[in-house]
């Protein structure tokens, strides 16, 4: 796991429990249809596994 990863928000967390909201501010995701690029580690892979239904994740 020595890449990157683009995430994008595709879902709006305005109705997703408070630890899921932070998690995808955490991620920097601010905007729906907004992308991130986030270094792809365990940590970042443990907070997109928790918010998988609210974002689509590309490996680059």
């Amino acid at each position: 796991m020595a890449g990157k990863l683009k995430i994008t928000l595709v879902k709006s967390p305005i109705g997703a429990i408070p630890k899921h909201k932070k998690t995808i501010e955490a991620l920097g995701l601010r905007k729906l249809n907004k992308c991130v690029e986030m270094p792809d580690n365990e940590a970042i892979r443990g907070m997109i596994w928790h918010v998988k239904h609210l974002v689509k994740v590309e490996e680059i």
